[in-house]
């Protein structure tokens, strides 16, 4: 651990309270300071400071701090005969006040911020010295001391911004952006946004590394919570026992090992969002108990007899088909009913083509950065063949093709002998030059009834005259259900909607 730099402000303050309190030969004192239309107590000295430090004093309410901050004059008062005391301030104090000098706390702009106290607790109030030149060399003492100290409270705040702007730049270039053009990406980011707006629980589902992560977040950084809480749980990496206690918590004495009350992940996001990643793999026993945090927005943790309310928004992803992990009774289907209010379908890799190229420039920015090495580019031949890789894997497998080449590559330009050898083996789609854009690496097979048709049938037609009018025959056959007739066709929903857009075909049009 690297040694702590900088000063500490409380240190600093007790120090600063302490020599002005010795001066005067007395023992107790405060350091306020105004916040808003609020005087509150950032440090004091003497017997039950403890009941004066962190006291509010609203400035509606008659105060000698707020009088001194208010008029930025110093002040003597005795407590007895002054109606601005705050009496309140004692009430849990044993010993009280009997005579206050009171000084203003001003920044070198001439701003007054705060006040300090130095406070006289004998009968009489006759340890405190009056005299007139004293306290004039005292109150200079305190404008020089409080300015310092302005500056000081300034700086650490400048700091602290700095800091957190520095974290919030790193978390921006470890949490790469969602990137893309790709008709299927654009309209799932356009539905991420929509979601964002309500607090219903949303499934994300899609293929293995096709970032359900990434968009989990997206969807909490758009949305109200986006200054609570996100934290995430993968419900396949550990046993149920300890799955259950990351989730609901535990109490102090719930089983071996359990020395201390612990907060779960539950708790531990209320206000913000859960994500609960490869939901479908939760074992079936503990899928009873996050159907009641959906029904009943509460939790109990383990060993505990009491119920605890929270107001956590539950984000789920899973890759597996849940409609067959409920037949298989592996999946509770009352769940699923409550987890896939809003159902949002990620895309994969080969549906959204025309994107490779700009996640490569990305990965490849990133990668370089991380590895201090100049960026490497890859060669037309290179590109060509990794945008026409199957990509099974999506862009996790896409991204670690990338760290290969950027670790492996000897030269500024990646060749084809450069990629990785499972890379180059790979089968390649090859964009059919008839084709209009670059959409699937599977092939579609071409339905048996034209195959039949004698080959002057197709004269006069183009291909897109014939991919239309195959297309308005399944919608027609399916009643314009496009998820059907994408079905029949062999094509993911979202390809076969791309395709209708640019062939131009609308349910409207067609029925004029």
């Amino acid at each position: 651990m690297g040694k702590k730099t900088g000063f500490d402000k409380k240190k600093i303050l007790a120090v600063f309270l302490g020599s002005l309190l010795k001066l005067q030969n007395v023992e107790r004192g405060s350091i306020w300071v105004k916040q808003d239309n609020v005087y509150t107590c950032i440090e004091a000295i003497g017997d039950d400071s403890d009941k004066v430090l962190g006291l509010s004093i609203g400035n509606e309410k008659p105060s000698i701090v707020g009088w001194v901050i208010e008029n930025g004059r110093m002040t003597i008062s005795r407590v007895g005969e002054d109606n601005r005391h705050f009496g309140e301030a004692e009430k849990d104090v044993k010993v009280k006040s009997s005579l206050i000098v009171c000084f203003p706390l001003i920044f070198d702009t001439g701003e007054v911020y705060g006040a300090l106290e130095l406070i006289d607790t004998t009968d009489m109030g006759s340890d405190i010295n009056l005299d007139k030149d004293y306290l004039d060399l005292l109150e200079n003492i305190v404008s020089v001391g409080s300015i310092a100290l302005g500056n000081y409270t300034a700086y650490t705040k400048q700091v602290e911004e700095n800091r957190a702007l520095r974290d919030i730049i790193n978390g921006f270039q470890a949490q790469p952006p969602i990137i893309g053009q790709a008709e299927p990406i654009q309209s799932a980011l356009a539905k991420t946004k929509i979601f964002a707006r309500s607090d219903y629980p949303v499934l994300i589902t899609g293929e293995s590394g096709t970032g359900k992560e990434l968009f989990a977040r997206e969807l909490h950084l758009q949305s109200s919570r986006r200054d609570g809480p996100f934290l995430t749980q993968n419900c396949s990496a550990i046993p149920e026992t300890l799955l259950e206690s990351e989730l609901f918590g535990y109490m102090k004495g719930a089983f071996t090992g359990a020395d201390r009350d612990k907060k779960g992940l539950f708790e531990a996001a209320d206000g913000g969002t859960l994500f609960l990643d490869e939901i479908g793999d939760m074992p079936y026993g503990l899928q009873s108990r996050i159907l009641r945090v959906l029904q009943d927005g509460e939790i109990k943790p383990v060993g505990s007899t009491t119920q605890k309310r929270i107001h956590v928004r539950i984000i789920s992803a899973t890759n597996v088909d849940l409609t067959k992990a409920i037949e298989e009774k592996r999946f509770r289907e009352d769940l699923c009913y409550r987890l896939n209010v809003l159902p949002h379908q990620i895309p994969p890799v080969r549906e959204r083509r025309e994107d490779i190229p700009l996640l490569l420039k990305q990965f490849i920015a990133v990668e370089a950065r991380k590895l201090n090495i100049k960026q490497k580019r890859l060669s037309p031949a290179a590109l060509d063949h990794i945008v026409g890789c199957p990509w099974k894997g999506n862009i996790r497998e896409l991204e670690n093709a990338v760290r290969n080449v950027m670790v492996t590559a000897a030269q500024d330009t990646v060749e084809m002998e450069d990629l990785p050898p499972w890379l180059i083996q790979e089968p390649v789609q090859k964009k059919d030059p008839l084709a209009h854009d670059r959409e699937s690496n599977i092939d579609t097979p071409v339905p048996n009834e034209i195959c039949k048709l004698p080959h002057d049938g197709f004269a006069g037609h183009t291909f897109n005259s014939l991919e239309k009018a195959y297309i308005l025959f399944l919608l027609e056959k399916n009643r314009w259900n496009i998820t059907r007739a994408a079905a029949d066709a062999a094509l993911n929903r979202s390809t076969f909607d791309s395709r209708m857009k640019r062939l131009g075909i609308r349910k409207d049009a067609a029925q004029r």
